[in-house]
């Protein structure tokens, strides 16, 4: 198949390029050329250099090409899927909307969430914004048989450390483990947590592509493995050399107090223990399992970073905001 990714070269998207060559389809990226493919693994791709965001030039790079398969992985509102519907109605079989299941209510009412659990999140406007874009390709779904189909990654890293409050695309946090320093942790640190390498992702992804089962339909795509965020915390540090990581639990509810900023990505996701029923993946695509375990899947991200000084940025702001709700909650305790 001839599959167009709008971007390609990020944390999930890049995998899903690799798995999509290793299928024998022929793919496209259609990108600002900012990254180095080579640093991402890619290869036997032809590029489109172009920023989806202005219109005129993507339509200009596109030049009505037509495509088995358009996923876009940087659209965040429905002023995009706007300009995408402008873009490929009628020049793509079918075009995949990434999601995000931070989408599904918050708090929920049952931990186990299947496809059909409603979408509501009043704490993350992130959120907010993927379920309007859901909306907005369901609508075009219905109007004029837009042939979407919608993805929900829950947390998925690869080139990215995937912990709760301290790092993500830097290395600040396993920076500053390293350095004996503890790691926040919100609440006791017992909520359960789903988390999927993005290879794993890429296979139930890419396994979508063409799938007639798979229009008009949505899917969340995640490991089935489930860990407490002290055992997902612990398994950061022993990748990284360190052991068990030394904790201080601080309530959510404190740590947005001193961190408004951190509302949204705690009530609104990673506060609430999350289960994912993958039924319904595994359905439309038959074979699909989640195979790298955490505790392998962060060894290799973290040896993606050591093998190169430039991925390793530290923040301080990170840092020092870290130790601030740190000493203000110890300070709180000693009181008691």
């Amino acid at each position: 198949m001839n599959i167009l990714f709008i971007g390609g070269t990020g944390n999930i998207s890049a995998p899903c390029v690799r798995a999509a060559r290793a299928r024998g389809h022929r793919v496209t990226l259609l990108t600002r050329g900012a990254r180095s493919l080579s640093d991402y693994g890619i290869e036997g791709v032809e590029c489109l250099h172009a920023d989806i965001q202005d219109e005129s030039a993507a339509a200009t790079a596109l030049a009505d090409r037509r495509f088995d398969v358009v996923a876009n992985f940087i659209a965040f509102t429905p002023e995009d899927i706007a300009r995408d519907i402008r873009l490929f109605e009628g020049n793509c079989g079918q075009y995949i909307f990434i999601s995000s299941a931070s989408a599904y209510q918050k708090p929920l009412a049952n931990p186990v969430i299947t496809e059909s659990t409603p979408l509501r999140n009043p704490f993350w406007k992130y959120s907010r914004d993927k379920i309007a874009c859901e909306e907005a390709c369901n609508r075009a779904h219905r109007d004029s048989g837009f042939p979407v189909t919608i993805v929900r990654p829950s947390l998925t890293y690869d080139t990215v450390i995937p912990v709760a409050i301290g790092s993500w695309t830097d290395f600040t946090f396993v920076d500053r483990i390293r350095r004996g320093h503890p790691a926040l942790v919100h609440g006791d640190g017992t909520n359960l947590w789903t988390i999927t390498h993005a290879e794993d992702f890429a296979k139930g992804f890419v396994g979508l592509f063409g799938n007639q089962r798979a229009l008009g339909s949505a899917f969340h795509i995640t490991s089935d493995e489930v860990l407490t965020w002290n055992q997902l915390y612990d398994a950061v540090g022993i990748a990284a050399g360190v052991g068990p990581v030394p904790k201080v639990h601080v309530p959510s509810d404190f740590i947005i107090r001193m961190e408004p900023s951190q509302e949204g990505n705690l009530w609104g996701d990673k506060a609430v223990s999350c289960i994912f029923d993958n039924r319904k993946i595994k359905e439309a695509v038959p074979g699909f399992q989640a195979t790298i375990p955490f505790q392998e899947g962060i060894r290799r991200t973290i040896a993606w970073f050591d093998a190169n000084p430039e991925r390793r940025v530290i923040k301080d702001d990170t840092n020092r905001m870290m130790d601030r709700i740190i000493d203000a909650y110890n300070g709180l305790y000693d009181t008691l």
